[in-house]
């Protein structure tokens, strides 16, 4: 039986995609230039200046004119585009992933949370009961 790819395709694999990836780094930093959210996301200037159009366009942000550069600003009721999320909020996403708080007045996720506790947390519903 011989694997799918070679072992260092396997070993490059990563969970996030690159939207998500920009979206993160816009998340932290709704001010930050594109050129450094490519250097921080590994990508061309213009693969991400593609995504933030793409991200713009489905409604999960939208840039705003500052001077001469621009904002960031998420869209907090933005959903996940596949159907398995359906209905969960980027919001619970990107509040792990930054540190913020889903909710402005509840604590951030701690390490030491069960999953159960950090998916209240972040509003995420499981799309298994795990009784059935």
């Amino acid at each position: 039986m011989t694997c799918m790819g070679s072992m260092s395709q396997r070993q490059n694999w990563t969970f996030l995609t690159n939207h998500a990836r920009v979206l993160v780094t816009i998340a932290r930093d709704p001010a930050v230039r594109l050129r450094d959210v490519a250097a921080v996301c590994g990508l061309t200037e213009r693969t991400v200046q593609t995504i933030v159009t793409d991200l713009e366009t489905d409604g999960y942000l939208r840039r705003v004119r500052d001077g001469r550069r621009n904002r960031y600003e998420i869209s907090p009721g933005a959903v996940f585009r596949h159907p398995a999320e359906a209905g969960v909020q980027v919001a619970g996403l990107l509040a792990l992933l930054t540190g913020a708080a889903a909710d402005p007045d509840a604590p951030p996720p701690t390490a030491d949370m069960t999953g159960a506790e950090a998916t209240e947390l972040l509003g995420i519903t499981p799309a298994l009961d795990p009784s059935t």
